[in-house]
């Protein structure tokens, strides 16, 4: 199940916590780069199974399918969704 992220202004991309939970990335690791049909990126330190992450990735989604379309939220409400500010101003 591919994932739709957005670029931003400086080539930032921002891995959903649930990604980066799924993989086993935290602050500071290092990913590898790999250019082929596409772009590939790894976490260095080690490798997980494809279900893993296709499993965290359906229920990040069904969250956030649960949040759209409901009344404007509260403030702290999004807190368990793991949306995060894009960029650091």
């Amino acid at each position: 199940m591919p994932l739709k992220l957005r670029v931003g202004r400086k080539g930032y991309i921002i891995l959903p916590k649930a990604v980066r939970e799924a993989v086993g990335i935290d602050e500071g690791d290092e990913v590898i780069v790999e250019i082929s049909d596409g772009i590939i990126l790894r976490p260095a330190k080690r490798r997980v199974k494809e279900e893993e992450i296709r499993k965290a990735l359906r229920a990040h989604l069904k969250k956030l399918r649960e949040i759209r379309g409901q009344r404007e939220p509260k403030p702290g409400e999004l807190a368990g969704a793991y949306l995060e500010e894009e960029f650091e101003q």
